[in-house]
């Protein structure tokens, strides 16, 4: 039976969401009033254009409500952190419409929330068992951040990330790519060779694609940009850009690059918080961006409108996600509507 990952921008059934509980996330964000209204403004924004499913652990259930759309579905279930793309697993679907659920083994981004977060590694299961999907565990370890594909065969990763020895310290890029390749219906892939400097904290994910490049459509890819030739981000952005220019799809297209320059540069505790306007999340009808509080978040909202004049643009606040090491397309994972679950 052969499972594909539909593109980001096909129907959801769904966005799953986890609610902040971290306290090292709560010090990074500044506090947890902060973190819960960086989370629930980004629900919010998405439960306009359809539903979401929220989990939390127990003892927040009763503050969650205080901070979210009353459409929004809560569930219950022991959680270490909060970035439903990662610990979540990654839909896909097969001919026959069926859905299912890659569970990739999950170690806290190379064990940087381990033990103790180590709850995680069974959120995967717990998410795709409410969605009836049918679970396809992975002995990889992966997080969904790090994978992108444009439900055409392509798929977007990088070498820091998969090919670290913190997660897959005995596969080599052949067998990364076989597996990859099996789970997510895809037949060629482009990797990158690192992420943001930010990335590379200890709150970051050693440079998932999420915050690099990603498709928007069929040929087409958003890859982050940044101006400053001073800023540490400005070779690797450029290398990442001549990559995908130098690229063609699984169907032979050359891709055609979109690039999105970063705003201003912020700094937190004396390091550059590296803000991308490639994470971002599709929804019905919609796309939600990231926003700054830059004059830069509106030129890339209308790079976005003139992509999608079919769709709504929506930016929501994002910093403070960010100042807790992703974005809101790493606080979200898209459940595709398909035959059997209600398509």
């Amino acid at each position: 039976m052969t499972w594909t990952m539909p593109p980001e921008w096909n129907l959801h059934k769904r966005t799953w969401m986890g609610w902040p509980c971290n306290p090292d996330l709560f010090e990074l964000v500044g506090s947890d009033d902060a973190a819960f209204k960086a989370w629930s403004g980004v629900a919010n924004a998405i439960a306009r254009f359809e539903p979401v499913t929220m989990v939390c652990n127990a003892c927040d259930a009763d503050v969650v409500r205080l901070y979210l759309d009353q459409s929004i579905t809560v569930v219950e279930r022991e959680l270490g952190d909060s970035w439903m793309r990662d610990c979540g697993p990654t839909f896909v679907v097969n001919e026959e419409g069926a859905l299912g659920a890659v569970d990739w083994t999950f170690n806290g981004w190379g064990g940087r929330t381990f033990p103790e977060g180590s709850a995680d590694a069974h959120v995967a299961r717990f998410v795709a068992k409410k969605a009836g999907a049918t679970r396809l565990p992975s002995l990889l370890v992966n997080e969904g951040g790090g994978i992108h594909t444009d439900g055409e065969g392509t798929l977007l990763l990088t070498e820091s990330v998969q090919l670290n020895r913190n997660r897959n310290p005995n596969w080599t890029r052949s067998e990364v790519e076989t597996e990859m390749h099996g789970k997510l219906g895809t037949s060629k892939a482009i990797w990158v060779p690192r992420g943001l400097v930010a990335d590379t904290s200890d709150s970051g994910t050693d440079g998932h694609i999420d915050t690099l490049v990603c498709f928007v459509k069929p040929g087409v890819v958003v890859v982050h940009g940044q101006a400053d030739t001073d800023h540490p981000d400005y070779e690797t952005a450029r290398e990442i850009e001549a990559i995908m220019r130098s690229q063609t799809d699984a169907r032979g297209r050359a891709l055609e690059v979109i690039v999105l320059e970063a705003p201003k540069e912020r700094f937190e505790h004396g390091e550059p918080l590296s803000c991308s306007y490639v994470n971002f999340s599709f929804v019905n009808g919609g796309v939600v961006l990231c926003q700054f509080d830059d004059p830069q978040d509106e030129v890339v909202a209308g790079v976005f409108r003139r992509l999608f004049n079919d769709r709504e643009i929506v930016s929501v606040p994002a910093v403070d996600i960010f100042k807790g090491g992703g974005g809101v397309h790493c606080i979200t994972q898209q459940e595709p509507l398909c035959v059997t679950n209600g398509g």
